[in-house]
Order: structure tokens, then sequence, then C-alpha cells
């Protein structure tokens, strides 16, 4: 395998990941993205190469950086309590997740925390 297949490999690997995190079906992360399901499913399989513009959609739609979809920034993991509440809040409406963004702000805002306190 030459190194750009592997590359569009990995770059389809990272795409899938991302879908599937989101718990998003092929044919709902196509029609957010304007692709076909079968486009969608060639790309993940590292079987047909991105545009530019297809990646932006993506990144976009996943909410994730062009560098980390593409492997150019390492990605740190998310504790799994922040996995599940990114999961919970897809679920949600646009009007709920905007509350509860601004609810996490306020969180931050916040006077620090002592790691002690329970």
């Amino acid at each position: 395998m030459s190194d750009e297949t592997e590359r569009w490999r990995q770059i389809g690997d990272r795409l899938r990941q991302a879908r599937e995190y989101l718990e998003l079906k092929q044919e709902e992360a196509a029609v957010a993205v304007g692709l076909s399901r079968s486009a969608l499913s060639l790309i993940e399989n590292g079987r047909r190469k991105v545009d530019a513009v297809e990646l932006a959609r993506f990144a976009e739609v996943y909410a994730q950086s062009i560098e980390a979809l593409t492997g150019v920034a390492e990605t740190k993991p998310l504790p799994e309590s922040v996995q599940a509440l990114a999961r919970a809040a897809t679920e949600l409406s646009s009007e709920d997740r905007a509350e509860l963004l601004r609810f996490a702000e306020f969180l931050q805002l916040r006077a620090p925390r002592s790691s002690n306190r329970g």
C-alpha cells in the first residue's frame, strides 16, 4: 500500500470515528455534508479522496478542526463524562444545546472550586 493510499485510509478512519462518536448514521452525515451515502462510505473506507470544501464541511458538522480530522494535530482523548455529555447533547434541540452551553460557560466563570470539596 502506498503512503498516499494509507494517508487517505487514515483520514477516512478519523472521519468515520468522528461520525460514530456523534452517533450519526452514514445517511445523516452524508446529508449534513452534502454528499451521497455511497460517497461518504467510499471516503470513510479510504477509496475516495475528500476535497478541501468537503473537509471543511466535515469539520463543521463534526465540530472538529480540519487538523484533527486529517491527523495533523493530535487530539487529546476526552474524559468519558464529557463524551457522555456530548452524546446526550446531540439529542437536544438547538435551543436546548445553546442553553446547555450558556450553563457550562456560567460554571466556568464561577470561582474555582477545590477538588477536595464534594
